[in-house]
This record gives structure tokens, C-alpha cells and sequence, in this order.
């Protein structure tokens, strides 16, 4: 899912911040992506030095905390119950920092824990 929302977004022309969970020194830049950057609306930011050569489970978190912490609106298209992500989205509730998800009967674990569902076409309009 992730990689197809890239992908419509770099059709687009809205500004897009890209950060792996690793280093990006030597990172090779995907051909996809290069008219963003050449057009100044393709950034791509990592907290992680050279020796973090390879994505991680804990990089991973550590990336999606600097990510929320730099964000002012979170979305979440689902999170298992009980997983990284939802707990991760309990501490950013907790924090009031507000995060969407859609309205399914999958994501209901998150609206519940305090997540604003929204079904697609509000929550674009949610994120104007």
C-alpha cells in the first residue's frame, strides 16, 4: 500500500518527504523519484548515520517517532491490534497529537483507542 501511494503521489506535484529507516549515505536514488528532487519537491531526510546501513525493527520505530514528531497530522491506513503501530499510535493519542485512519471495521481498535476515522474522500479533505 505504501509503495502505490508513493508512487500516485510522485505523479502529483505536492511536496513529498521520504525517510527510510536507515542511512541514507550512498543510498541509491530510484529512478521514480529524481524528478521530484530536480523538481525541489522530493526531500529525503534520515535521523540514522552511515553505520545504519540496513532497516531494522527498532530503526523502524525510531524513524516513525521522528517522522510523528516532525508531523502535525498522522495517518494511519491500518494498524494490527495490538502491534508496533498501534501502540506507537496510543502514545501519539495520548500526546494529542491528532491521528486519522479510515472508517473500516478493521481500523475500529484504533478509533476506539482515540484515532479519527474518516472515510477516504474526508479524510483528503482532512489533510488540506
Amino acid at each position: 500500500m505504501e509503495k502505490e501511494c508513493l508512487d500516485l503521489l510522485l505523479r502529483g506535484d505536492q511536496p513529498i518527504v521520504i525517510c527510510p529507516a536507515r542511512s541514507i549515505e550512498n543510498m541509491r536514488i530510484p529512478k521514480a523519484w529524481r524528478t521530484g528532487i530536480d523538481e525541489g519537491r522530493l526531500l529525503i531526510l534520515s535521523p540514522f548515520g552511515v553505520k545504519h546501513k540496513r532497516p531494522t525493527t527498532q530503526l523502524t520505530e525510531q524513524r516513525n517517532r521522528f517522522v510523528a514528531e516532525l508531523a502535525n497530522k498522522i495517518v494511519i491506513g491500518h494498524a494490527t491490534e495490538n502491534g508496533k503501530i498501534a501502540s506507537l499510535c496510543s502514545e501519539w493519542i495520548d500526546s494529542k497529537q491528532p491521528v486519522y485512519t479510515l472508517d473500516v471495521s478493521d481500523n475500529m481498535p484504533l478509533i476506539q483507542q482515540g484515532a479519527i476515522g474518516k472515510a477516504v474522500n474526508d479524510l483528503v479533505q482532512a489533510l488540506k
